[in-house]
């Protein structure tokens, strides 16, 4: 092999730059058919349809000795879904004696009360009920 051959081989190639895109011009992403992010999340959320409990929700249920059975889970996701069908975006849920919150839209229980703290007690930024 000749050595001019050699080197030829071993030297890097040096690619151009690509060209500079100008100052203070955002970058352009094309649009495409494919859901975003958000879409994808919310799909997934409602895909499973379950209620969850938010941290404060959990600790009022707690600290208030509220049990929940399955039974009355079931009983509010499905109020849920007949809330969401009529356009609610938060709902007060009445389950027995316990005054629940919800998020439909997040489909997340918020808070919950119990008969002897509802007392005088006013709900606010709710635009729905439901009575379970």
């Amino acid at each position: 092999m000749d050595p001019k051959d050699i080197s030829a081989v071993n030297r890097p190639s040096i690619l151009p730059a690509p060209a500079a895109r100008p100052a203070g011009k955002p970058v352009s992403i094309p649009p495409t058919s494919a859901p975003n992010f958000r879409q994808v999340l919310e799909k997934q959320t409602h895909a499973t349809g379950a209620l969850k409990f938010s941290a404060h929700a959990m600790a009022r249920l707690q600290s208030r000795d509220i049990d929940l059975s399955s039974e009355d889970v079931a009983r509010m996701n499905a109020m849920a879904d007949k809330a969401a069908a009529k356009g609610a975006k938060q709902a007060l849920f009445m389950l027995r004696n316990v005054a629940m919150v919800v998020s439909i839209q997040n489909r997340t229980v918020i808070t919950a009360v119990d008969g002897e703290s509802m007392k005088e007690n006013v709900f606010t930024n709710i635009d729905s009920a439901a009575i379970i």
